[in-house]
């Protein structure tokens, strides 16, 4: 399940000329410490977003091909139109996807170097799931 939530996620935070993308900042490792931190709900939700995600092109480019096998010009218009459906429940799911991505984009030293802020401190390993 990794797989599709990692490719969903390459493929809304693309790279550009002027910024790395996700899957530039050590995407793997931060997607399995979050997939060992989160609960089991959270993470379903993510894998079920991502599935959604890549099951989707029919509605939006009209291709039946799964996200992952689309051009990158296609992928990124798909990724555009689901994030931004009038269908809530798949709005949402995207979204979720979106915030893990956010979250493995944002904090990487790179990313935060080119937009002028501090690298974020070591994590000190206190939180903890119970």
């Amino acid at each position: 399940m990794s797989f599709l939530v990692r490719s969903a996620i390459v493929i809304l935070y693309p790279r550009t000329p002027e910024l790395p993308g996700a899957e530039d900042c050590d995407l793997d490792a931060f997607l399995a410490q979050y997939r060992r931190e989160t609960t089991t709900l959270i993470w379903t939700g993510v894998v079920l977003g991502a599935l959604v995600f890549h099951l989707t092109p029919i509605l939006t480019v009209k291709i039946p091909w799964p996200a992952f096998g689309l051009s990158p010009k296609r992928a990124d218009e798909h990724a555009h139109k689901i994030a931004s459906t009038d269908l809530y429940l798949v709005r949402q799911l995207i979204f979720l996807v979106k915030l893990v991505a956010g979250l493995a984009w944002g904090q990487h030293p790179e990313v935060r170097r080119r937009m002028a802020l501090p690298p974020l401190p070591a994590d000190p390993g206190t939180w903890k799931t119970s």
